[in-house]
């Protein structure tokens, strides 16, 4: 087969349909993991010389995700140069202090910002394990698990989950196993940053700087953003700095 083989959660919308896109190359091949599926991909695809597989996944339900993957993984093919599997799907929500949040959607928070990577990555690894492939683990993570926001309490800290999650997977896998980065993307013009603008004060208290950067053009383009961030994963350092961010590039 020779190329690269990619496994993309969150593909519908926002910065990982902007990642989708870019990811279109001769000499990919593409599987999406998302709830809804991309509509312009395949079309995209097919002109760019890439093979996709659009697979439908709600990934806080642990047992789908498991399903889902476990599937992809047996029927993905074994003679590709390179194996990448991008960790992108996520969520803002709940917003707001902690006391006042439901139970509920802190546990799908968890589900989908934490217990997704961990569980999609664990499976990459142990599958793609004697491959002799190049094997590259790219999460997005976010600048909010490095910098408490009140309000934010369950986004800052599955961000910051995720970060150390990598620091640990880096440790494990030493310098000859699979290569692995949190990668913060910087503020973006997606439906997460409409979500976040939709929130009341009393809820987030940093929502004017928000609704500033929003009228000011402060905010990066969605397709910008995965242009820079496929440039990043295609690097020869990738993996030397685990816990980065693309606005350093």
């Amino acid at each position: 087969m020779g190329g690269t083989f990619v496994i993309l959660t969150g593909a519908s919308r926002g910065l990982g349909a902007a990642l989708a896109l870019a990811l279109c190359r001769p000499g990919t091949h593409l599987a999406t993991l998302s709830r809804h599926k991309h509509t312009k991909l395949d079309a995209h695809a097919a002109t760019r010389g890439t093979v996709v597989q659009q697979h439908p996944a709600d990934l806080t339900d642990a047992g789908e995700t498991t399903r889902v993957i476990d599937r992809l993984f047996a029927t993905m093919p074994r003679h590709a140069d390179r194996y990448c599997l991008i960790n992108n799907a996520g969520t803002v929500d709940p917003i707001g202090p902690s006391g006042t949040l439901r139970p509920d959607d802190i546990t799908q928070a968890l589900a989908l910002n934490v217990a997704a990577p961990m569980l999609l990555t664990s499976r990459f690894i142990a599958a793609t394990a004697g491959w002799g492939a190049d094997r590259r683990v790219l999460n997005i993570s976010s600048g909010a698990g490095r910098k408490p926001m009140a309000g934010w309490s369950v986004y800052c800290s599955t961000k910051a989950a995720i970060d150390m999650y990598t620091r640990s997977v880096k440790l494990e896998q030493g310098d000859a196993g699979v290569r692995i980065v949190s990668l913060a993307p910087g503020v973006i013009d997606t439906p997460m940053q409409a979500r976040i603008r939709d929130s009341q004060p009393e809820a987030f208290p940093a929502l004017d700087t928000f609704k500033a950067m929003h009228a000011t053009g402060q905010l990066s383009s969605p397709d910008d953003v995965a242009a820079r961030i496929v440039a990043y994963l295609e690097r020869d350092d990738f993996g030397q700095t685990e816990i980065d961010d693309i606005r350093n590039y």
